[in-house]
């Protein structure tokens, strides 16, 4: 018998992104407090969390102030008032946002990188925005940032739509491609087939494939483990799972399975008992059944959340009766 174990290792080069602010603020329009947003970046600090996804460079024409919270537009004076101390180099996490193709205005908002908070812009796009996503990518590279290519819905696509996606995004300076499970429906051999495909068409430029996933068929963590065996090195959290509908692989869990000593549990209990966990008596997510059969069927999630804001919650057959009838 070996005397060392030889599978009980880690990959220093594998990163870990939190998008908890951002992902978990399509369950409330964003209306996080300062004092959340301030505990989850305080958290990811003391953690280790390589990258901390702070919300959404969108449009506020789109996503009216009045509406939306801080951390759909992730102004530069709301990042300043908050996280204006912010030091990647000292602190070890680098800040994100996310820019939908479509919904932001990229070419106005985004400042360069010398004169914002933020280290990385993650373009996320539908397959038939790939174009604008490419301009997008080019010229947040340009203004000095790190750059990920998150195409979105792929279980919803053909493999041919795919290929464009991966040959149009394969000459651009994206450092990330990611594996988007947007409706929590992909099984473990779709992960397989999915990073196969992504590694062989992006062979030779360097980029990393990431994993963001979502658990409506409480799949999320046992996909990102796969990804990362498969060598995945950008895998994708959040706080107790906290996101759109069924939610996201739970950070909780992922930072167990990595075993790289610079991560540290205790920050992560105390944000989740001190901030995350009371947000249940006034926000809902999670697995739960409607969530369930969206996954199953390889829909948006919107239905389901629409479902669940009604007063026949309970009645899950017509629910079902209903996606059925419309398929």
């Amino acid at each position: 018998m070996a005397d060392k174990a030889p599978w009980i290792t880690y990959r220093p080069e594998l990163k870990v992104l939190d998008c908890t602010v951002r992902d978990g603020g399509l369950i409330n329009n964003h209306q996080f407090t300062d004092e959340l947003v301030r505990a989850v970046y305080d958290a990811n600090v003391a953690a280790g969390i390589d990258y901390m996804e702070i919300g959404y460079k969108n449009s506020a024409e789109q996503f009216p102030k009045s509406e939306f919270g801080a951390w759909r537009h992730c102004d530069e004076e709301d990042m300043n008032r908050l996280i204006g101390d912010h030091d990647a180099e000292k602190t070890g996490l680098k800040m994100v946002a996310m820019a939908d193709a479509g919904k932001s205005d990229w070419q106005a908002k985004i400042v360069a990188r010398a004169d914002s908070v933020l280290d990385m812009i993650r373009v996320a796009f539908y397959a038939h925005q790939v174009s604008e996503a490419v301009e997008m990518i080019q010229h947040c590279h340009e203004l000095g940032y790190e750059t990920s290519a998150n195409l979105m819905a792929v279980s919803n696509i053909s493999e041919t739509e795919i290929d464009t996606v991966l040959a149009a995004v394969e000459p651009t300076p994206a450092g990330t491609m990611c594996i988007v499970d947007s409706f929590g429906y992909l099984y473990r051999e779709q992960i397989d087939m999915l990073y196969k495909k992504y590694t062989e068409a992006l062979e030779g430029t360097g980029k990393e494939i990431g994993i963001h996933a979502h658990n409506n068929m409480q799949l999320a963590f046992a996909n990102t483990l796969e990804a990362i065996i498969l060598g995945a090195n950008r895998a994708d959290a959040t706080m107790a799972g906290l996101g759109r509908g069924a939610g996201n692989c739970p950070m909780e869990l992922l930072l167990g399975f990595l075993r790289n000593p610079k991560f540290k549990f205790r920050p992560v209990l105390a944000l989740l008992q001190d901030h995350i966990h009371p947000l249940r008596e006034t926000v809902e997510w999670g697995p739960l059944i409607p969530y369930n059969i969206t996954g199953q069927m390889n829909l948006h999630p919107r239905s389901a959340i629409k479902f669940l804001g009604s007063d026949d919650r309970e009645n899950f057959v017509k629910f079902y009766d209903e996606l059925i009838a419309d398929i």
